[in-house]
C-alpha cells in the first residue's frame, strides 16, 4: 500500500459521499489513483435522503449510461431492489423507463463495501473547509480541523449540505440533511478564488410508521413479474419483490394546507432559494393546481429492516403539528404515526456555467464539480456527473484528452451541455423532453453507444468488452436474419394472428411482419420454427424489435446529428474577445463571454442567442478573422 497517506498526500480528494462522490472515487481508484474520500458522516455514504428508489423516466437511461461507462450505480441498485417496474411500457422505445424502488439501508452498505474494498481509497470523516490553491491550480485541501491533505485534482460533490439550512414551519437550522451537520465556510473559500455560488432549494416528506398504516384502504401497485435490471453485467440476482401502494389527497387536505400558508417558510418569504420545478411541495400543488380535487400519492417502503415508510409526492415544510393532521387526512394514514418529519433544505450551489463540459473550473485547474452543486435534483444526475468528473480528473493528472460526451450520444452529454451553456434558475432533472435525439439516446441501448468509450478508459474490463460484442454480434446477425425469414400466409399462421388482431392475405419476411404495432419477436417465434429454436437473449431481440419497427425515424434522427455535426466543426477559439465584435448585441455579447461557448453549436443553445448571430460568428469564423 502506497504510505503517501501517511503524510496526508493524495492524488485526488473527492468532497462528499453522496452519489455523485461515490462514482467519482470508485472511478478515480479504479484508474490507479490514490483517493481521498472527505465527507460528513461516514455512515451516510451513499445515503438516499430523498425517495429510496433508483431510475424513472430518463433517469433509466442515465442509469444505463453510468453502467455502459463503467460506473456502479445500476449494479448496486440491481444488487439492492424490493422492485422493478418498467413505466410508460405501452409507450415508444424513447419514453420506457426502469424504476427500481430500492432497500435504503442495503443499498448505502453495498456501496460502502465497494469503497472500503478499494485500496486506493481512503475514507475520512470530516468537513472540508477551505482549498489550496497556487496559481489558479489547485493544491489540497483543509478541514474543519486546520489539516492540510495535499492532491493535484479535486472533485466537489457536496449535494445539499454546502451551507444547507432546514426549515419545518417557521423554524430554521443549519443542516444539510435531517440529523447531519451543514458544510460550513467551503462557500467563502469559493467565493475567494472568484467562484459564484447561489441558493436552490429542495425538500422531502415524513418517514410513516407502516405499522400505523391501513393497507387495506390503498391501492396496490406491484413491481413486474418478468424482471428487468440496470446493469448490462450478467447473473443479477433474483429477489423476492415488495408492492408500493397508492392513495390521494382529497378536500380536507387541501383545506388544512391552505389554512395554514402562513406558516410555511416558502410563502412568508424566509427561503429564497427556487425549489424543484418537476418535484413540487404538496403545498405548492394545492397553490398552484387549485381546481384539481386530489392530487396522488404514493406509499414505498424504504427497507426490510425498517418501519419506515416512504410518502412519495407529500413534501412539505409546514409544521409538524399541520404535518400530522394532513397525513391523517388521507386514506389508510388516518392513524399515522410520523418516524421522521418533512422538511425544506436551502442550500447552495455553484452554477456550472462555470465549468467546462469537462465539469473542470473555467477558473482553477485541477478544481471539479458534480451533482447538486451543479444546480441539479436527483441521485441519477448526481452520479452521471460524478462519474464524468472523476474520469476528467483522472485524464486532467495523466495529461490526457478530457471526456466531454456530446448531445448525440447520451443523456449525460445532454446534461452536462445543458448545464453548462444554460443559466440554470431551479434544480434539473432530466427529462426525455430536454433531449432532441431522444430516440436514438435509448435505455436499452446505452451499451452500444458507450461502452467502447469504458473500455478504452479502462472502466469495463475485458471480460464485459467481450460479451458487449458477443451481444452486438447476435443483433446485426438476427436481424439480418429476420430479412430472410419468409412468414407464409397459412392457416395455421392466420390463427396464431387472430389471437393478436392481425391477419396476412399473402407470405411476408419477418423483417416486414414484426414492423406491425401489434407484432413483436415473441410472436414471429411462434410463426416461424426455426425461429423460435434460437436462444436468443430477450435484451438482444428487444433491440432488434426497435431497431426494425422504427427504422424511419431512426435514420430521420441520425440524419439531425449529421446536420447539428456542421456547427460542431466550426470550433471558437477560448481567448477570442467578444466586445470587438461587430453587428452582435451587447446583450449576446455578455452571454458568449460568460459561458465562452466551445463551437458554433455550444452557441447556438445559449438562451437569447439569435440566429443571426450564430450567421455573423459562422462567417467570422469561417474567414479566419476570429
Amino acid at each position: 500500500m502506497n504510505r503517501d497517506y501517511l503524510n496526508n498526500k493524495f492524488d485526488i480528494i473527492v468532497v462528499g459521499g453522496g452519489h455523485a462522490g461515490c462514482e467519482a472515487v470508485l472511478a478515480c481508484a479504479k484508474l490507479g489513483m490514490k483517493v481521498l474520500l472527505a465527507t460528513l458522516n461516514v455512515e451516510n455514504i451513499a445515503l438516499q435522503p430523498c425517495n429510496p428508489a433508483v431510475g424513472g423516466p430518463a433517469k433509466s437511461t442515465l442509469v444505463r449510461e453510468i453502467d455502459a461507462l463503467g460506473g456502479v450505480m445500476g449494479e448496486v441498485t440491481d444488487a439492492t431492489y424490493l422492485q422493478m417496474k418498467i413505466l410508460n411500457s405501452s409507450k415508444g422505445p424513447a419514453v420506457r423507463a426502469l424504476r427500481a424502488q430500492s432497500d435504503k439501508a442495503e443499498y448505502s452498505r453495498y456501496m460502502r463495501n465497494l469503497l472500503e474494498n478499494n485500496e486506493n481509497i481512503y475514507i475520512k470523516q470530516c468537513c472540508i473547509t477551505d482549498l489550496l490553491v497556487e496559481n489558479d491550480t489547485i493544491t489540497g485541501a483543509v478541514d474543519e480541523f486546520g489539516t492540510e491533505y495535499s492532491a493535484r485534482a479535486v472533485v466537489l460533490t457536496t449535494g445539499t449540505s454546502l451551507e444547507g439550512k432546514i426549515f419545518v414551519g417557521l423554524r430554521s437550522f443549519s443542516a444539510g440533511r435531517l440529523g447531519e451537520k451543514s458544510a460550513i465556510g467551503l462557500s467563502d473559500s469559493l467565493h475567494r478564488f472568484g467562484i459564484e455560488t447561489k441558493k436552490l432549494k429542495t425538500g422531502t416528506p415524513a418517514r410513516v410508521d407502516k405499522r400505523t398504516i391501513d393497507y387495506s384502504r390503498l391501492i396496490i401497485q406491484p413491481g413486474d413479474e418478468e424482471l428487468n435490471f440496470f446493469s448490462f453485467k450478467p447473473n443479477r440476482p433474483i429477489r423476492k419483490t415488495y408492492p408500493c401502494y397508492l392513495t390521494k389527497t382529497n378536500e380536507d387536505t387541501h383545506k388544512i394546507i391552505r389554512e395554514n400558508l402562513d406558516k410555511s417558510p416558502m410563502y412568508q418569504g424566509l427561503i429564497h432559494g427556487v425549489g424543484p420545478r418537476y418535484c413540487p411541495s404538496i403545498e405548492d400543488k394545492v397553490v398552484r393546481f387549485a381546481s384539481n380535487p386530489s392530487h396522488h400519492i404514493f406509499i414505498e417502503p424504504e427497507g426490510l429492516g425498517t418501519y419506515e415508510t416512504y410518502i412519495q409526492g407529500f413534501s412539505t415544510s409546514l409544521p409538524i403539528d399541520v404535518q400530522t393532521r394532513m397525513l391523517r387526512t388521507l386514506p389508510g394514514l388516518e392513524n399515522a404515526h410520523i418516524i421522521k418529519p418533512a422538511y425544506a433544505v436551502e442550500y447552495d450551489y455553484v452554477p456550472a456555467i462555470q465549468t467546462t463540459h469537462s465539469l473542470m473550473s473555467k477558473k482553477i485547474k485541477g478544481l471539479f464539480f458534480g451533482g447538486q452543486i451543479n444546480g441539479t435534483s436527483g441521485y441519477e444526475e448526481a452520479a452521471a456527473q460524478g462519474l464524468i468528473a472523476g474520469i476528467n480528473a483522472f485524464n486532467y493528472l495523466n495529461g490526457t484528452e478530457m471526456l466531454e460526451l456530446s448531445r448525440s450520444s447520451s443523456y449525460t452529454g445532454t446534461l452536462i451541455d445543458d448545464l453548462v451553456t444554460k443559466d440554470i434558475q431551479d434544480p434539473y432533472r432530466m427529462l426525455t423532453s430536454r433531449s432532441e435525439y431522444r430516440l436514438l439516446l435509448r435505455q436499452d441501448n446505452a451499451d452500444a453507444r458507450l461502452t467502447e468509450i469504458g473500455h478504452k478508459i479502462g472502466l469495463i474490463d475485458d471480460m464485459q468488452y467481450f460479451r458487449f460484442e458477443e451481444k452486438q454480434r447476435l443483433i446485426a446477425e438476427e436481424t439480418k436474419r429476420l430479412e430472410n425469414v419468409k412468414i407464409p400466409a397459412s392457416e395455421e399462421n392466420n390463427k396464431i394472428l387472430a389471437k393478436y388482431g392481425e391477419h396476412l392475405e399473402r407470405g411476408m419476411r419477418a423483417s416486414e411482419l414484426i414492423k406491425r404495432p401489434a407484432i413483436n419477436y415473441k410472436i414471429i417465434c411462434e410463426l416461424d420454427k426455426g425461429t423460435s429454436k434460437l436462444q436468443i437473449p430477450r435484451d438482444v431481440y428487444e433491440q432488434i424489435e426497435v431497431l426494425i419497427k422504427y427504422d424511419g425515424y431512426l435514420k430521420r434522427q441520425e440524419e439531425q446529428v449529421h446536420q447539428g455535426a456542421k456547427l460542431e466543426k466550426f470550433k471558437i477559439p477560448n481567448d477570442i474577445d467578444y466586445s470587438k465584435i461587430e453587428h452582435i448585441s451587447s446583450e449576446t455579447k455578455d452571454k458568449l463571454s460568460k459561458i465562452k461557448p466551445k463551437d458554433l453549436a455550444q452557441a447556438s443553445r445559449i438562451g437569447g442567442i439569435k440566429p443571426a448571430d450564430i450567421s455573423i460568428l459562422m462567417i467570422l469564423l469561417d474567414k479566419h478573422k476570429i
